[in-house]
């Protein structure tokens, strides 16, 4: 199923309008933050289909009935442009466990390139509630491999995947070969470049987050 957070007028729009502005753009800190601004919102909004129960809770003057969620939370994300969205998810499910996937695009002379990974680091994931977070999920490829990567530690009860930003073919890919799966995003672009880089996008989320990486 595919949740669209940004169909309806809220503040998430404002923090997405200026990760897209080349002239907010430049502040690092800002970006980021409005990067783990919108990690809590779809937490929040994930949180809603997770399952309680009530627990009696004491209080200075009574007792109080408070729901308390029963799900086993793991975070994932894709280094290194993931790691703000990722923040923002766990500064809500903060006693989530947490899984890493080094991953990049490696591009070849004739335009083409492929997924990489060069590593995973995943703590059991058996009945757990899975939360994969990219910010940008352009052709699906990276966000295939790294399911993919992440289901050989184990069968977690739900996946989820939070984007900020995806394509519309992306989008249409992922459901295609995980129809099971939940998808998260905050603005959906139906442009995708022949090199694979959504329009109008916001640019690299790794560079902006970190600083310009040296390529290969």
């Amino acid at each position: 199923m595919l949740h669209n957070l940004g169909k309806e007028n809220s503040v998430l729009q404002q923090f997405v309008s200026e990760i897209r502005d080349i002239d907010v753009q430049g502040d690092r800190l800002r970006f980021r933050r409005n990067m783990e601004r919108i990690g809590e919102i779809a937490a929040y909004e994930i949180s809603k289909t997770l399952n309680y129960v009530h627990k009696e809770i004491e209080t200075p003057l009574g007792v109080a009935s408070c729901p308390h969620m029963t799900n086993r939370i793991v975070l994932t994300t894709i280094l290194r442009a993931g790691l703000p969205l990722h923040n923002g998810l766990l500064s809500y499910f903060d006693m989530a466990d947490n899984a890493f996937i080094s991953s990049y695009r490696k591009h070849h002379k004739d335009g083409t390139f492929e997924i990489d990974t060069q590593y995973v680091t995943c703590p059991p994931i058996d009945g757990s509630i899975v939360i994969i977070s990219d910010p940008m999920l352009a052709t699906g490829a990276s966000m295939k491999q790294a399911i993919e990567s992440i289901i050989e530690f184990g069968n977690p009860a739900k996946i989820h995947i939070v984007s900020v930003i995806a394509s519309s073919l992306g989008l249409k890919y992922v459901q295609r070969i995980f129809p099971d799966i939940d998808i998260w995003i905050a603005a959906e672009d139906e442009e995708l470049t022949a090199k694979s880089y959504i329009v109008p996008g916001l640019g690299d989320a790794g560079d902006l987050a970190f600083g310009s990486k040296l390529q290969d």
